[in-house]
Order: structure tokens, then C-alpha cells, then sequence
């Protein structure tokens, strides 16, 4: 993930600096996304077909030969088309990669430890993807150049790749193997179940929400920032700090959430929170004149506050006492919508509203999911807080 994630937070500066507008690098996120959101929804199915190991090995070669026409046949010409059409095939590549492992793990893990083993599966997948890939990135982009750092991408997810693939001999068999006609009709549950139970569609919405501003961010607000005096190392570095603090609130988010209640957690730390360290975090270089820190310690504000949401992975499922797993796989659908509608929304609203006025609606889709929250009501016989209970794990080991 280290790799896949190392170039988010300069390619589009970079690709402004090089006579690319806003709206066609917004465009080519765009494309990157809805390949991420196609290959996450049938990452978990093709890993149950076929082998989790023949899953990720098809993903790997789709991420290598979609990053070497990306960057030797896109960005060395700056051919658009080009660029626009590998990168696409790039974005195939990690969720066969990494959510397909995510079905070995929740097959071959002991149930006792199924919780934590999927907790650092997500602390190692955002560490990587968001964390190392940024500070990483802030270092080489200065000694490698942009296109060596580029290049260097196939280093880290071979070593990946060698370590899930090569070194670990694990034989994963699934438990059942289903037709194709099973396997299409599961995925057909996976959208019917929002007209049988409309909650799980509201929680949909606000997995969406949750994180469309962390992929609209990338995109216009290194601009923003260099105008207030900010290098690309250092809008990298806060980025890298701002997702330190948020893989370390995934964590206190969870205990939070069995305290204060699942719902209230993600309504007032999620939605009113984000919302509000939104507007922080743009204005912040104005308020605090270009200060380093001062735009940092509000960055990690929203990053922290981000975390809020994590219990909308216990709330979902939670919400019907079958088909979790069509459950979870509207929750996933959510967390993949993002990564294109993000960069959407400022190729279609920057040309018009401009930085600030994008930045209000992101603000306000975040105050829009708390109001969302608000109407999603566990069932009256449902308990309380059955994070605690042994039905948690099955939902995590149903999920596909």
C-alpha cells in the first residue's frame, strides 16, 4: 500500500506545474476511482471463485502493467489520453490485491483472534497507503525526481508482493465453492437489501460522505496551500501526520464508540466534528498567516476527527439479523464511491465556486451524515452494544 499510495498527495500539483487544468487532473482521479470502486466490489467474490492467491496475483499484474504505461507512455510524453486510460488499469490493481488477502485473513484466522487480526490489517493498509507513502514520497520526490519516485513504486509492491505471495506458503481454500450463479446472485443481494432494509442504505451514504473529502482534498488543495507559501515536502508531511493521528484514533474511536454509543460517536465526532475541522483545516493558513504548525495541528484535528466514523462497521451489519454480508458489501461499496466521487466534485465545482465555496460543500455533506445518522436506529431486540458479544466476529468472517 505504500506504493500504490505514494504518489497522492504531488500528482496533481505536478501535473497543474506541467499545463494539465484542474478539471483534467480531477478527470483522471476520477477514472482511477471508479476502476477502485468496480475492483472492490468483486474483489471479495473473484477471492472466493478463484483462490485469494490467483486474486491477488491478477491484481499485481494489473497494478504493473497499468504503472509502467501510466509513467512511461503518460507522464514522460504527458499524453493525456494515455494517462487517463492506464492509470484507470492501475486502480484495478490494489483491491484484488489487498481486499482479496482481506478474505484469506477472515477464512484462515481463528475466530478469537479475527478482530484483531482484520484491526491491523486496516492500521497496516492506511499506514501505508496515506502515512508511509506520503513521508516516503516528501524524501524522494527531492533525491529521486518525480518520475524515479514514480518508478520506485514497483519496488515497494514487489517487496509486498513477495511477502503475501512468495513467503507465505498458507494454503486458503474456501469453505464453499460456489456456482456462478451463486456468486451472481449474492452480488445481486448486495443491492437489493437496501429496498428490504433502507437503514443500510443511509449507512451507505454516510460511508460515502465519510471520506470523499480525504480524495478531494488531494487534488486542489496542494495548490491552495502553495499560494500560502507551502512546498510540496511540506504539504506531504502534513498529510503524512494527518492520517499518523487518524490510524491512531481508528483505534480510540473503537472504545469510544462501545462508551458513548455507536451512533452518537459517528453523528457528533464524525459529522459535526469533521464538518466543522473541515472549515478549520482551509482557513487555517489564512487565520494563522501561513504558519507551519498552525496548519498542521489543524489537519490533525480533522484527521483525528475523521476516526469518528469508525463504528459505522459495527452499525451497518448490526441493522438486520441476516445477509450481513450484503450488508457489509454496501459498506464497502461506500468506502469505494469516494475514491472518484471525491475528485469529481472539484472537476465540477472548482471552475465555478473555486476552493472555498468546494470546501463549504464538503463541510456540509459531513453535517448532512450526522443528520443521516440521526435516523439509523439499531432494531428494539438488537442489544445494545453487541461489539462485545461473539456475533461481531461472525459478522467480519460473513462478510463473504
Amino acid at each position: 500500500m505504500m506504493g500504490d499510495g505514494l504518489e497522492q498527495g504531488w500528482l496533481s500539483p505536478y501535473l497543474l506545474e506541467h499545463g494539465l487544468s484542474m478539471q483534467q487532473s480531477a478527470l483522471l482521479f476520477t477514472s482511477y476511482g471508479v476502476t477502485i470502486a468496480i475492483s472492490s466490489w468483486f474483489s471479495g467474490v473473484l477471492a472466493q471463485g478463484y483462490g485469494a492467491k490467483r486474486t491477488m496475483a491478477l491484481g499485481l499484474v494489473l497494478y504493473v502493467v497499468g504503472t509502467v504505461g501510466f509513467i512511461g507512455y503518460g507522464m514522460t510524453g504527458l499524453n493525456y489520453p494515455v494517462m487517463l486510460v492506464t492509470y484507470a488499469v492501475r486502480g484495478f490493481g490494489y483491491p484484488l490485491f489487498a481486499y482479496s488477502f482481506l478474505v484469506w485473513i477472515t477464512y484462515r484466522c481463528p475466530a478469537q483472534k479475527l478482530g484483531r487480526a482484520v484491526g491491523w490489517f486496516w492500521f497496516v493498509f492506511t499506514g501505508g497507503l496515506n502515512v508511509l507513502g506520503a513521508y516516503y514520497s516528501s524524501w524522494a520526490i527531492v533525491t529521486l525526481g518525480y518520475l524515479n519516485t514514480m518508478w520506485s513504486s514497483l519496488f515497494w509492491v514487489g517487496v509486498g508482493a513477495f511477502f503475501a505471495l512468495g513467503l507465505n506458503k498458507d494454503k486458503f481454500a474456501p469453505r464453499v465453492r460456489e456456482s456462478a450463479g451463486a456468486r451472481a446472485k449474492e452480488l445481486v443481494k448486495g443491492l437489493t437489501i437496501v429496498g428490504q432494509e433502507p437503514k443500510v442504505l443511509l449507512g451507505g451514504i454516510v460511508r460515502v460522505i465519510n471520506t470523499t473529502a480525504q480524495f478531494a482534498f488531494p487534488v486542489f488543495l496542494p495548490s491552495y496551500m502553495a499560494i500560502h507559501g507551502f512546498s510540496t515536502t511540506e504539504w506531504l508531511q502534513i498529510w503524512g501526520t494527518i492520517f499518523t493521528a487518524n490510524i491512531l484514533f481508528n483505534l480510540i474511536f473503537g472504545f469510544v464508540g462501545d462508551r458513548l454509543g455507536w451512533r452518537n460517536t459517528i453523528m457528533w465526532f464524525g459529522g459535526v466534528g469533521c464538518g466543522l475541522a473541515t472549515l478549520a483545516f482551509f482557513y487555517s493558513p489564512q487565520w494563522g498567516g501561513g504558519n507551519y504548525w498552525y496548519v498542521l495541528a489543524a489537519g490533525v484535528l480533522w484527521g483525528a476527527l475523521l476516526a469518528g466514523y469508525v463504528p459505522l462497521s459495527a452499525l451497518v451489519p448490526s441493522l438486520v439479523s441476516k445477509d450481513k454480508g450484503a450488508a457489509m458489501a454496501i459498506l464497502n461499496l461506500g468506502a469505494g464511491l469516494p475514491v472518484f466521487l471525491g475528485p469529481a466534485l472539484v472537476g465540477l465545482l472548482i471552475g465555478t465556486i473555486g476552493g472555498e465555496g468546494l470546501i463549504w460543500v464538503l463541510a456540509g455533506l459531513y453535517f448532512l451524515s450526522a443528520v443521516l445518522t440521526r435516523f439509523i436506529s439499531l432494531p428494539q431486540t438488537q442489544p445494545a452494544q453487541p461489539i462485545a458479544q461473539n456475533t461481531s466476529i461472525r459478522t467480519v468472517a460473513e462478510i463473504y
